[in-house]
């Protein structure tokens, strides 16, 4: 079922358009970059990438329920089900091809909303998967079990979230309800075998990210069987924060090689 404009606009946010667009089924090689927050993480999270990428990309960013403008929303604390809404609420593409590009949360959510447009037949031609480890590997975590202070005390340490909003007891009293279901949803995903993706993969990774192993990144080939490609970055958990000019020249050698790049450096 085709989702109405409301209802893709609540889930699909376009910050920039491309200059000289034209209606999408003139143009059917265009890609769509749709981008995925880690949790807690928004839309705007992906403002800067949507600035630099606009230009020659179609960039959306997804808002999860239960943040910002939709917090009075439940948010959704199970990762296939949020997955299956996604890519309900992207509705038809209009012959175009599909990347997706998710940080922690955000990439096992793109690895499984890439499973769900293979499967619809649609063109699936890239995901980036950044901060998180390969879906098929498991770890027993259970920070969604602790008391709020448990909890924001692990967003302290992976160091995503400014200082300053953390200090604020009204934001984060408003924060508390949508963040422990967005580490629910990521700490009780369990993996279902099926076929690889056959999109290629880029995962990005932080060499001392404590939630991903280098081993845990470089598992995220077992996942596709076109090609593969990991590059690892100094940083933690948030290392996109402070390489984001290299991942931006990345993204668009694989998605747009023939546009203008942007300087970086190679990892």
């Amino acid at each position: 079922m085709t989702p109405s404009k409301a209802a893709q606009e609540l889930w699909v946010r376009r910050f920039l358009g491309a200059p000289g667009a034209t209606p999408a089924a003139a143009r059917p090689q265009e890609v769509l970059l749709v981008c995925l927050p880690h949790a807690g993480g928004s839309a705007s999270f992906f403002f800067p990438l949507s600035r630099a990428l606009s230009p020659v990309l179609d960039v959306v960013a997804v808002q999860y329920p239960g943040r910002q403008d939709r917090r009075h929303e439940a948010p959704v604390d199970d990762v296939p089900e949020l997955a299956r809404r996604i890519t309900d609420a992207l509705g038809p593409v209009d012959g175009r091809r599909v990347a997706l590009f998710g940080h922690s949360l955000g990439a096992t959510l793109g690895f499984e909303i890439a499973r769900l447009l293979q499967a619809r037949g649609t063109g699936v031609c890239h995901l980036f998967a950044s901060g998180r480890r390969a879906p098929s590997r498991f770890r027993d975590e259970r920070v969604h079990l602790r008391d709020d202070e448990g909890l924001l005390a692990d967003v302290r340490e992976l160091s995503g979230t400014d200082p300053r909003v953390l200090g604020d007891p009204e934001v984060v009293r408003m924060a508390l309800p949508a963040l422990r279901a967005d580490y629910r949803a990521a700490e009780t995903y369990r993996y279902t075998p099926g076929p690889p993706l056959t999109c290629p993969i880029t995962v990005f990774t932080g060499d001392s990210d404590p939630r991903v192993s280098a081993d845990e990144a470089d598992a995220w080939s077992a996942h596709t069987s076109a090609e593969f490609d990991l590059r690892t970055y100094a940083g933690g958990h948030f290392f996109l924060t402070d390489h984001q000019a290299d991942l931006i020249r990345v993204v668009r050698e694989r998605l747009a090689p023939d546009a203008p790049q942007h300087s970086g450096r190679r990892p």
